[in-house]
């Protein structure tokens, strides 16, 4: 059984590692981001980041027997504001005849768009690349957790949750639509802007075309990757379908990869979601695997959930020992719930 925690500052070490296999806004492979990642972190764990909107929170996954975290997660509150919106291509089809030539088309539009009040992000999903296989279903367990959090303190976020999904890359980790569009407009290579971008967005606003942009005039293979998946986040996209979430024919400036969305009441997980109370005697028989999770608001660490087998009758929740234990409950203690199916 694993243990899911809010990150603490000594796991910078843990997380420079998983930053490495993936190195994306929400989770660069750069000390100093990560850092203010986790002081982020723990600072909206704990309150002390006063305004709901301005928190990020940074999920691990550990084996409480070797302490060894083997992934990340996370959510921010509210991913676009006054002063760092979220900017993307909206993403049209408009069609041209031309009675003449007896000629008809259809091309793909980009607009560029900004959300300046936005959504709720889920994002920075990594597993080491040792713990991916076998049946504890660490990625799986990340992704989950996130809706457990958020249905657990639904008035910390946004009616809105959005998924940026990563599409394919080019070998070196470059991107063939930023290498197509956004260089030709900043003059800065794939890494640069997104470095650029985790501080200030503003070159994009002002240095991109505020008209609109024909993806006629791309490369055919930077045209096929508008809006695609690469083969690793393939399984992350099928499971976010799978609970409610849709495409929103938006894509990434940066990368050209889909956003995903979905309600926030109408994720099925947080439908799903549950209170209980721990059961006076431990779980000895077999019952539904669910996520099961406690925050506090002091100690450490201030939230916990496992994947466990549970069984739930009435008010009361049986939990193997072995969960109890890790999840520091006694009898009687409120434990919060949501499927894992």
């Amino acid at each position: 059984m694993l243990l899911l925690r809010d990150v603490h500052e000594s796991d910078l070490r843990a997380l420079r590692a998983l930053a490495r296999e993936l190195n994306s806004v929400n989770l660069p492979d750069d000390d100093r981001a990560l850092q203010g990642i986790i002081d982020r972190s723990v600072g909206s764990f704990s309150g002390r980041v006063r305004n709901p909107m301005r928190r990020s929170y940074v999920f691990v996954l550990e084996d409480p027997r070797s302490g060894r975290v083997l992934g990340s997660s996370m959510v921010i509150a509210q991913h676009g504001t006054r002063e760092s919106p979220c900017t993307f291509f909206d993403v049209a089809e408009r069609e041209h005849y031309s009675s003449t030539l007896d000629r008809h088309f259809r091309h793909l539009v980009l607009s560029l768009g900004f959300h300046f009040d936005g959504p709720t992000e889920i994002g920075g999903l990594v597993v080491d690349r040792a713990a991916r296989r076998g049946a504890a279903q660490p990625g799986k367990q990340l992704s989950f957790v996130r809706f457990l959090y958020m249905a657990m303190h639904r008035g910390r976020f946004r009616e809105t949750v959005l998924a940026e999904l990563m599409p394919p890359l080019a070998p070196g980790g470059k991107s063939p639509f930023w290498e197509a569009c956004g260089r030709r407009f900043t003059g800065l290579d794939y890494q640069e802007a997104d470095k650029m971008s985790r501080r200030n967005k503003e070159f994009i606003q002002q240095l991109f075309p505020s008209t609109d942009l024909y993806a006629t005039l791309f490369p055919p293979r930077v045209r096929a990757s508008l809006g695609a998946v690469g083969p690793a986040t393939a399984p992350a996209r099928a499971l976010l379908e799978r609970i409610g979430f849709r495409s929103v024919n938006r894509i990434d400036p940066f990368d050209g990869g889909p956003h995903y969305e979905a309600r926030l009441s109408e994720i099925s997980l947080v439908r799903a979601h549950r209170e209980a109370l721990v059961a006076p005697r431990p779980l000895t028989r077999d019952a539904a695997e669910r996520l099961v999770g406690v925050s506090r608001p002091s100690g450490r660490p201030r939230f916990r959930a496992v994947r466990t087998p549970a069984r739930l009758a009435g008010e009361l929740l049986e939990l193997p020992a072995e969960a109890r234990k890790l999840l520091a409950v006694t009898p009687f203690d409120r434990v919060h719930l949501v499927p894992f199916a």
